[in-house]
């Protein structure tokens, strides 16, 4: 009997061992689980590995409806790897003829059979006719939302399989989502997209409430991801996935929303009283989001662990001049900084 593992990407949870029939239970559960048993070389979608999917069709009313294409192909089914706790990055597999986005700088390593392409905006109609506007157009979606004028197309031009890698810019979590499993659609913080399959779009989404946009710690604009496949996303620190169910509330510091279902509604409230809002220390107005839909928040916003850092920094600039003196030493003690 096989002895299953299933990783759950968005927790960084591990799951077994597990026998054939509760892995199956498991793989219905979550499709986006990933799966390795003793004989595999690597960890797979459970939706490619046939022993987890045959026999087990999944509930139709559990799967969201198909994302209306609108004459547009389907996004490459590649498959993937994420590596590392703290420090992670998202390993790609291409078959031949198979393509990967991504952000500039973004990548890590690739086998010399991948072929690197600059291209200007997100690459989404790229073999499909778009002309010079539609590009234009979709280069400025992505300058609005804090990204770089152009995207980086990895293809695998060669024979059997390639890999290519792409890191996070800060420690964190690399989700990965595929997006006919969302609605077609995600609402995420600016910047956050990190690489996807080709065919993905990386839209604007504009806040419409003016509090929301002022206070909400993302501003007026937002990255939309969509399409139908998949999509990896980093987050500060740890990562909570909330399923919220209809007219359901979360109460959330405001820089802490990695994204959202499209079904979501984002909105502020002040955080309280007076008191609250000059001595609590978490702001003068929380993110609230209603469900129904998924949310995904971070520990450890990026703009919270800059603030530290710079905290920590020497205030006139440059080397700090009392390390190594007994002065300097003192400073520190008296200070917290050095501890016995």
């Amino acid at each position: 009997m096989s002895q299953w593992y299933l990783h759950d990407s968005s927790s960084n949870r591990r799951i077994g061992p597990l026998d054939d029939e509760a892995a199956r239970a498991e793989a219905a559960r979550n499709p986006s689980l990933l799966a390795w048993r003793e004989g595999m070389g690597d960890w797979l979608p459970v939706r490619s590995i046939a022993e987890l999917v045959d026999g087990t069709p999944a509930d139709p009313a559990a799967v969201p409806p198909p994302l209306p294409r609108g004459g547009r192909s389907r996004a490459d089914d590649i498959e993937f790897r994420i590596h590392g706790q703290e420090m992670q990055f998202v390993e790609i597999e291409l078959d031949p003829g198979e393509s990967a986005i991504a952000e500039a700088g973004a990548l890590m390593f690739k086998d010399s059979s991948v072929q690197m392409d600059t291209l200007f905006g997100d690459g989404s109609r790229e073999g499909q006719g778009g002309g010079f506007m539609d590009k234009l157009l979709s280069a400025g979606k992505r300058v609005i939302t804090g990204e770089s004028l152009f995207t980086t197309l990895f293809t695998h031009t060669g024979g059997g399989k390639a890999k290519v890698a792409f890191a996070a810019p800060y420690p964190g979590t690399v989700l990965a989502m595929k997006l006919d499993e969302h609605g077609g659609r995600i609402i995420c913080q600016k910047d956050s997209f990190l690489a996807g399959a080709r065919g993905v779009q990386v839209g604007v989404h504009f806040q419409r409430k003016i509090l929301t946009g002022l206070f909400g710690g993302e501003g007026f604009i937002m990255q939309k991801l969509e399409g139908d496949g998949w999509v990896f996303i980093h987050a500060g620190g740890c990562v909570v996935e909330r399923e919220l169910a209809a007219g359901e509330r979360i109460d959330v510091d405001t820089g802490c929303v990695v994204g959202y279902h499209a079904s979501v509604n984002m909105d502020v409230r002040p955080v309280g009283g007076i008191k609250s809002m000059f001595f609590g220390g978490e702001g003068v107005f929380l993110a609230t989001l209603t469900g129904p839909g998924k949310v995904w928040l971070q520990s450890l916003p990026f703009s919270r662990l800059a603030g530290r850092m710079l905290a920590a920094a020497p205030q006139g600039g440059g080397q700090d001049r009392g390390e190594g003196s007994i002065l300097g030493g003192l400073g520190k003690i008296l200070d917290g900084d050095n501890r016995f």
